[in-house]
């Protein structure tokens, strides 16, 4: 009997199919999967008995349609804690199991593109418009139809040691001489945001020594600026608070979801919508602080 776990990439090259028809074996809940990090993995066993369970067939089966039915996994791709929330009242609608993913707003949307997410949420600040998200779902999603849904509005910009010793007020500041930066990994929105900051203000990435330094979350940002291993760090506001970080807010960031407008999603999409109008779910939001509920619920693009 084998032992350990893999992920699906690794499940995929085993199967010899794609790794879109291993995430729909997961969906189907016909592959018992779990989350560890940012990898959903599969124990060796559950290999086993669906390899099993299937013997008799010459070839897995390729699904490239799965359609709704009763506990439907869907995954939800992004970082914050309003995505968790968001799971579990899904979950409590008792037609659907949620599945955390894990990558950055850049990353899920080219994920979404390959049919390998339900729900992606980004956060992506585009300097030549002045406007979050929609510029780089045009042009990451082409071909496709979807609804874009605002999730909530938050305050995004500099972390920085107690009492701001380097007096970085502004995003002009990054050009100061000096600075040491911690960074967010390429695909994520604070990475995003800080490149189109830079370009727009004509402060070139090697001018800030750390630019290459790059941690996973708001909260590990936060955390190396106030262990003053950097000067300053780009994220929102909830971390700060969390961490204990001096904030100085320079942005209100939309934080919007993405779904795709297909036969399947017809469901997942009502109950998405209604979920994130409930009452119940605006106040777990807005009592976490530093979140801003106006606008959460309003479908604000659809193609």
């Amino acid at each position: 009997m084998l032992k350990g776990s893999y992920t699906t990439e690794e499940i995929a090259q085993m199967l010899k199919v794609s790794k879109l028809t291993v995430y729909d074996l997961i969906k189907k809940g016909k592959l018992p999967a779990y989350r560890v990090g940012k990898q959903m993995r599969i124990d060796a066993s559950d290999l086993e008995a669906y390899k099993h369970k299937n013997k008799t067939a010459s070839t897995v089966p390729v699904f490239t349609k799965p359609s709704p039915s009763p506990q439907r996994s869907v995954v939800i791709s992004g970082q914050d804690i309003s995505l968790d929330i968001l799971g579990r009242h899904l979950d409590q609608k008792q037609n659907w199991r949620s599945l955390r993913s894990y990558h950055g707003s850049l990353n899920s949307l080219i994920s979404m593109y390959q049919n390998e997410g339900d729900i992606v949420s980004v956060h992506l600040y585009d300097g030549e418009t002045g406007e979050y998200n929609l510029p780089y779902i045009n042009r990451i999603l082409t071909g496709r139809s979807y609804l874009v849904i605002n999730l909530l509005s938050r305050q995004a910009g500099f972390y920085v040691q107690e009492n701001n010793p380097k007096k970085l007020y502004d995003w002009s500041d990054l050009g100061k001489e000096g600075l040491t930066i911690v960074n967010r990994e390429i695909g994520s929105g604070a990475r995003v945001l800080l490149d189109e900051k830079l370009k727009s203000h004509h402060i070139h990435y090697q001018k800030l020594q750390g630019y290459e330094h790059e941690e996973t979350s708001h909260l590990s940002v936060a955390s190396a600026v106030k262990q003053k291993r950097a000067d300053v760090g780009i994220g929102i506001e909830k971390a700060a608070k969390t961490v204990g970080t001096e904030f100085v807010p320079l942005i209100e960031e939309r934080y919007d979801l993405v779904l795709l407008k297909k036969e399947e999603n017809i469901e997942l999409i009502k109950q998405t919508l209604s979920v994130l109008k409930s009452t119940s779910f605006q106040e777990e939001i807005a009592a976490l602080g530093g979140y801003n509920v106006a606008q959460t619920g309003e479908v604000l693009f659809e193609r």
